[in-house]
């Protein structure tokens, strides 16, 4: 099956004893050409690996055939094109001037999830939400300002039966995550559960109220 070209590049086999290996990836990928983003996996299921986002597809290209078995911090690096989507993310549409607002189906949605989430108390500090029996949505909390769909959606990707990544409209710190089965949302529910999307904001992790 072919794979069409992206802008990001999935890294895995990283030395795991290497404390700031986003920095060690920037100096090494910089070369290539501009990197908008490095997200770097600390969880225990996911240390080693990482997503370098390029600006151009060519840089990612180049940066693949060039990096593939590079020894970083004598482990040889294993580099993969991330193809996720069949479209561009919103960071790179907006960035080629292609972006497009929502569907109205998927509009309507996130208005339903707010809906859902002010009257089930979802958004309140007050319920942790770790009584809540398993769901095959998880629901996600204490995120930081900067917390993009492109950025949730390449730590939650790579577990299987991944559906989509649901912001709420109005809130940068909630979000939703959907998965086919209660099992498969379980797994990336334990594999993420405290992971750091910023060194002050550890993600919450659990599963939505039904």
């Amino acid at each position: 099956m072919d794979i069409r070209p992206t802008h990001t590049i999935y890294a895995n086999n990283l030395n795991e004893k290497i404390k700031k290996e986003g920095k060690s990836l920037y100096a090494i990928f910089s070369q290539f050409g501009q990197i908008l983003d490095i997200v770097a996996l600390k969880t225990l299921k996911m240390r080693g690996q990482a997503f370098v986002i390029f600006k151009e597809i060519s840089s990612a290209t180049n940066a693949l055939r060039s990096m593939q078995g590079f020894p970083f911090y004598d482990k040889p690096m294993v580099l993969n094109l991330l193809a996720y989507s069949k479209k561009d993310s919103d960071v790179i549409s907006k960035l080629k001037g292609t972006y497009q607002e929502r569907t109205k189906e998927k509009k309507k949605k996130k208005k339903e999830v707010k809906k859902v989430s002010l009257i089930s108390g979802q958004g309140r500090t007050d319920d942790d939400g770790s009584k809540n029996p398993p769901n095959h949505i998880l629901f996600l909390n204490n995120l930081p300002p900067e917390t993009q769909e492109e950025m949730l959606n390449m730590l939650f990707n790579r577990f299987s039966g991944f559906k989509e990544v649901r912001l709420v409209p109005g809130r940068h710190d909630i979000a939703f995550v959907e998965f086919d089965s209660d099992q498969q949302a379980s797994d990336a529910k334990g594999a993420l559960q405290g992971f750091k999307i910023s060194p002050t904001h550890a993600m919450k992790v659990t599963f939505a109220k039904k």
